[in-house]
């Protein structure tokens, strides 16, 4: 990683390191996402981590979690609750669903049908729920990590352009370099089911994510930032251009990546350093393959900065 990560987030890293192996810009992504209030969605191949990284992060950070494996026959109600008639009491009594929690793994999300899916995604855009009317506020923080597999495979449904854009950020973890590999086959890393210690009270996480929100960008840093959207939308080599709210992620991430770095104020680099990540689940290519790395070379190969 290029960047220097600040002294106060170093620890929190460097735990959930202990159990993914050779990951850390992957892991400090992730805690960035998370400070700038969004959502995160892995799409990487079974087996590389995913888990892994979403129980660690939840332990060093000491939110409750809770996990849901998506499957075909799931329904609305399997995620958010029902209304019960309980006999003793003689009225209806609301049961929560495993969403009441402030950190949820959503374990491939592709694989239910496109109405639970909606009912997953609009509480992460909205923070409350309504069952028979009756609204129910999530917990906060509420932050959820979607999983989901790269190759198409039968049975899944693949999440829409519009729903896809309710994730922050999206990224793959990948296969482990040769060293980091070596050292997980020799067992000389953090067993995965250990429990990481918490590094983090309820005030501090308020406090970072506040920081994140304040951090400053310049006059002409959002006119870079500005370059960069419109070039999504005009160039006409991709399908269709940022959003509103892929824009609005893309300056959240800013930020909270230069937290991340000790600053108050964001550059030119923390945007080079979020671009992809936010970019890489909103944009398609016309012609080609669609990659996080063709992104963020196609955009700043094409819009430069001075700054």
């Amino acid at each position: 990683m290029n960047n220097t990560i600040a002294s106060e987030f170093t620890p929190l890293i460097d735990a959930i390191e202990t159990y993914l192996v050779g990951k850390r810009e992957t892991i400090a992504l992730s805690l960035a996402t998370f400070f700038a209030g969004g959502h995160l969605l892995l799409e990487d191949i079974p087996g590389v981590g995913k888990t892994t990284l979403a129980k660690h992060l939840s332990q060093v950070l000491g939110l409750d979690f809770g996990r849901i494996q998506f499957t075909s026959d799931m329904l609305p109600s399997d995620i958010l609750g029902v209304n019960y008639y309980n006999q003793k009491e003689g009225s209806f009594i609301f049961k929560k669903g495993p969403i009441f929690t402030s950190f949820l793994l959503a374990d491939e999300i592709n694989r239910s049908m496109p109405k639970t899916q909606s009912a997953l995604l609009q509480a992460m855009e909205e923070g409350v729920i309504s069952i028979d009317g009756t609204p129910y506020t999530l917990p906060k923080p509420f932050f959820v990590i979607g999983t989901q597999n790269p190759h198409e495979e039968v049975g899944t449904f693949p999440l829409p352009t519009s729903q896809l854009d309710r994730f922050m950020c999206s990224f793959g973890i990948g296969y482990p370099d040769r060293v980091s590999e070596r050292e997980v086959l020799k067992g000389e890393t953090g067993h995965s089911s250990t429990v990481s210690t918490t590094l983090l009270t309820a005030q501090q996480i308020e406090t970072y994510m506040k920081q994140a929100s304040e951090v400053t960008l310049s006059e002409t840093l959002l006119d870079f930032l500005q370059e960069i959207i419109a070039y999504t939308r005009e160039s006409g080599i991709f399908e269709y251009g940022l959003s509103t709210r892929g824009a609005l992620s893309l300056t959240a991430m800013t930020k909270s990546w230069a937290m991340l770095q000790g600053r108050t104020y964001a550059t030119a680099d923390d945007l080079h350093a979020v671009t992809s990540v936010v970019c890489s689940h909103r944009l398609k290519f016309r012609e080609g393959t669609t990659t996080a790395k063709r992104i963020h070379d196609e955009i700043f190969t094409h819009i430069r900065s001075d700054i």
